[in-house]
């Protein structure tokens, strides 16, 4: 699909990268699990089976978690004019809109591809930004769906849920089994390769979706020309998430892969950066920062 959002290639970089090395790590984790066991066949089918399912309805899946509803340009004109403003200027197919009836100020694209996409943003995110602010976090959101990150996440995470299936399949089909020497051999190899390899696929995933929310801070800002409303809208938000109780924040932390900003309950959840979803807010700002002198020179 061709759209006006600059092609990154540190972006396509890291994508091919981490495909590649997860890739690999698939290729050896299915090898070694063929070797050790007939059933493995099963549990890739059902693995298989989710992943489709997880692809092919991720819009309906994650509009029905957060109580989101399409919505028509009747209903939300402003949202509606917003958009169509943006996905004009990107040459882009207009995306479903949706709004989440929730106090929770974020914003989400998902779908399978740009045909299938649905943006969805917030009560509490319409009720607290302008509307240069809401343009940024817009255009930020419709870069995820130009350049395809709903279903690359969706993909890259495959080897992740499936190493977790077949640790617990393992362990099951183990305890069924008489407890002898070589039964246990199995069990205790198949647990520890789908260890390994589901640590190595998270910090893999983890490392393209924080690159690939840097990626479409500065697309969505190139496409606007106003970095810095993207950033009043991030620091905003930021603040503003602060301020929700926890527990409705770890209601909707499944989805902070895909939010605007993360849900983050409570301070210091994260142990690393390694482990995070997004960046943190001081280097999206610093990198937004360096775009708006880049921006101002060009003037």
């Amino acid at each position: 699909m061709k759209t006006r959002f600059k092609p990154d290639r540190g972006l396509t970089s890291r994508m091919a990268v981490t495909s590649f090395l997860l890739g690999l790590l698939y290729v050896g984790f299915v090898a070694v699990l063929i070797a050790l066991t007939k059933s493995a066949v099963i549990a890739i089918v059902i693995a298989g089976g989710m992943l489709f399912a997880q692809y092919w309805f991720s819009d309906r899946i994650a509009l029905y978690a957060m109580h989101g509803r399409i919505v028509t340009p009747e209903e939300a004109p402003q949202l509606h004019g917003a958009i169509d403003r943006l996905c004009a200027l990107a040459d882009m197919p207009k995306p479903r809109v949706a709004i989440a009836d929730v106090d929770l100020p974020n914003a989400f694209a998902t779908g399978r591809n740009p045909n299938k996409a649905v943006v969805c943003v917030t009560t509490g995110v319409i009720r607290r930004l302008d509307a240069d602010e809401l343009e940024g976090v817009l255009a930020h959101e419709l870069s995820h769906v130009a350049h395809r990150d709903v279903a690359v996440m969706t993909i890259a995470s495959f080897l992740g849920v499936l190493a977790g299936l077949i640790t617990r399949f393992g362990l099951y089909s183990g305890m069924g089994r008489q407890r002898d020497q070589n039964t246990a051999v199995i069990v205790l190899t198949i647990v520890a390769v789908s260890a390994a390899v589901y640590a190595i696929s998270f910090l893999l995933t983890r490392a393209l979706s924080r690159y690939r929310e840097l990626a479409a801070d500065r697309a969505g800002a190139m496409l606007t020309g106003r970095p810095s409303a993207l950033a009043s809208a991030l620091t905003k938000i930021s603040g503003e998430i602060a301020r929700i109780p926890s527990r409705d924040l770890r209601q909707a932390e499944a989805f902070n892969a895909f939010f605007f900003a993360p849900a983050i309950s409570g301070k210091g959840v994260s142990l690393s950066s390694l482990f995070a979803t997004h960046p943190s807010l001081e280097t999206r700002l610093d990198r937004l920062g360096v775009l708006t002198r880049e921006l101002g020179e060009q003037a």
